[in-house]
């Protein structure tokens, strides 16, 4: 396609853009990981038990990565089944578990408490082991390229359905479940089923957990914790203010309004030239570097003329390395008219970004023969 040929006109998104969760829902349980410290201590006080055990009970959970009352042995064996009932409901339950990349990816489909189902995606590399997160059982985004986002929104999931679904793949990381041999997660990525920032209050309670040292956290360091967003612009100039340096992924997607109006409706409310602005705020007040995800599309957002604008779009805001472009190769959804864009596009892509000094890397694909991509296995269900 030249540059100069007209591009093919997206259809609108029927689904409406919902920023609030539905009300009237049951909540999950309380969990220790819904709490810091302090709450733990109050709750085992409110329910009749020592206070003072909360924090073997925080040692259990983030440091042994287990919630199995038969495996604490140093609590009295009187109280284990008590104290675990009262810190560590169950809050996941796997439905399917699905193998790639010779057992180094694994995606787990849960079923929340309430019937809900959520994803989370283990991926094991060389250097690395990531667990790809959900934060809300659906999204209201409604992206039309997005298996999730065509399934409109069902709830948000609490701090703790977050947090499980981490220490699930650090206990099979641990437990040399997955292949390679017993090892340690190290990254986080909410990148799974959801919109992170409009769940806000609950993602960064779980970001929270997932770094604060043991036993009061799993231990994490923020810099390898991964938080993306669609564009909820006061949403990502709050999380610049919470003192966290987590890395901040904005799903661009197209660097004009035009375009990213049909396939990111976000836009609709916060324009390209906001949005950017917000994620440049956050580089700045944070010295974190944003990475701008880009799924390429064929013949829909992949033309070289776009590379160009999008350079052209970041580096307005500085060249001072504040910013990464991370392009995608589509996951394909069965039935979907978005398909994956051509190598040759890709490569143009790349090509045209690098020469205007704009930091560019291709995403390593993973799992696509399990329908790696987010929300594709519940969808399925």
């Amino acid at each position: 396609m030249s540059e100069n040929t007209p591009t093919p006109e997206p259809q609108r998104t029927s689904l409406p853009l919902v920023m609030e969760a539905p009300r009237g829902r049951a909540k999950p349980p309380r969990h220790l990981a819904d709490l810091d410290e302090a709450g733990r201590k109050a709750l085992l006080e409110e329910s009749g038990l020592p206070g003072f055990r909360a924090k073997q009970l925080s040692n259990h959970y983030f440091a042994r990565l287990t919630s199995d009352p038969a495996e604490m042995t140093d609590l009295p064996a009187a109280q284990r089944e008590e104290l675990a009932a009262a810190l560590f409901p169950r809050l996941l339950t796997p439905v399917r578990t699905m193998e790639a990349d010779k057992g180094t990816t694994r995606k787990t489909l849960w079923r929340l408490f309430d019937g809900a189902l959520v994803e989370s995606v283990l991926m094991r590399y060389p250097q690395r082991a990531t667990i790809c997160v959900s934060s809300q059982a659906g999204c209201g985004m409604a992206c039309p390229f997005c298996a999730t986002g065509q399934g409109g929104l069902q709830r948000n999931m609490s701090a703790a359905e977050i947090v499980d679904q981490v220490v699930d793949g650090a206990r099979a990381m641990a437990r040399g479940e997955i292949a390679g041999g017993p090892g340690r997660l190290s990254n986080v990525v909410f990148m799974g089923m959801g919109e992170p920032l409009a769940n806000y209050k609950a993602v960064v309670a779980a970001v929270h957990r997932l770094t604060d040292p043991a036993p009061a956290g799993l231990g994490l360091s923020a810099r390898n914790v991964t938080v993306s967003t669609v564009g909820l612009v006061p949403r990502i100039l709050q999380l610049a203010e919470e003192g966290v340096p987590v890395t901040l992924a904005l799903s661009l997607h197209a660097p004009d309004d035009e375009l990213r109006n049909d396939i990111v409706p976000i836009n609709t409310r916060y324009s390209v030239a906001e949005t950017v602005d917000a994620a440049w705020e956050f580089a700045r007040r944070t010295k974190r570097r944003v990475s701008v995800e880009y799924a390429m599309m064929r013949d829909v957002n992949d033309q070289a003329w776009r590379a160009d604008l999008l350079a052209d779009v970041l580096n307005a805001r500085g060249d001072w390395g504040w910013v990464h472009v991370n392009l995608i190769p589509l996951n394909e959804v069965p039935g979907s008219r978005f398909t994956r864009s051509r190598d040759a596009d890709t490569a143009e892509f790349v090509r045209r970004l690098e020469a205007k000094g704009i930091s560019t890397t291709i995403r390593d694909t993973r799992g696509d023969d399990i329908d790696a991509a987010c929300g594709q296995l519940a969808a399925a269900e």
